[in-house]
């Protein structure tokens, strides 16, 4: 009889079960991009952010504007638009920021508006040793050690949410005295299928720290 009751669900109950069935679907099914991500560790943390120092690694980036995409470009070239058709496991995150011409160490001026989209490659991937890019736009680079504050969110990677985030992030920062280096930095952890409230955001700051 318990079970019978239960079966007879409103259309309210029967919509609520269906969602449950679609989240646990693409939770389980449909993984992140993949679990391999920069190493780092965790130098300070407050109530509002971390600061990670991050291990030299190698990433693949392209400069790009409206008239292109810089997610299509680097996706092409892990998947074997490269020297030698090799195929590259994609890890995360996925960073998007505005370019900049560094011209002294702390001056900085914008290019045109354009945008800069970096893929991190497999640690055991250098510049001496990646597949060299079928489009000469994509570059191969080796980052040194570098510091960033990072504040972690979810939701949709929308502008929007990005900017109320980092803009939160750049007053904590200033109020703690930090200095940064650049502009603020999008990075992005999960598939399109991830449902919003458990995907993983965030906004970053390189800092200039001895």
């Amino acid at each position: 009889m318990w079970f019978n009751f239960m079966v007879k669900k409103t259309p309210r109950s029967r919509f609520s079960m269906l969602l449950i069935t679609l989240i646990v679907y693409f939770t389980t099914s449909v993984p992140a991009m993949s679990y391999e991500e920069p190493e780092y560790f965790i130098v300070e943390k407050t109530e509002v952010f971390e600061v990670r120092k991050y291990k030299k690694r190698t990433v693949a980036e392209v400069a790009y504007g409206e008239e292109s995409s810089g997610f299509r470009l680097l996706f092409d070239y892990i998947s074997g638009a490269n020297n030698g058709s090799k195929k590259i496991e994609m890890t995360i995150p996925v960073t998007q920021s505005k370019k900049i011409d560094i011209t002294v160490p702390v001056t900085h001026s914008t290019t045109d508006g354009k945008m800069s989209m970096r893929f991190f490659l497999p640690k055991q991937y250098s510049k001496q040793n990646a597949p060299e890019p079928n489009d000469e736009r994509i570059r191969i680079i080796d980052l040194p050690v570098e510091y960033f504050a990072v504040i972690s969110y979810s939701g949709f990677s929308s502008d929007d949410n990005f900017e109320k985030h980092h803009r939160k992030l750049k007053t904590a920062l200033d109020r703690n005295g930090k200095i940064i280096k650049g502009p603020p930095i999008k990075a992005s952890y999960n598939s399109p299928f991830t449902v919003p409230f458990l995907r993983r955001n965030e906004a970053m700051y390189r800092l200039e720290l001895n």
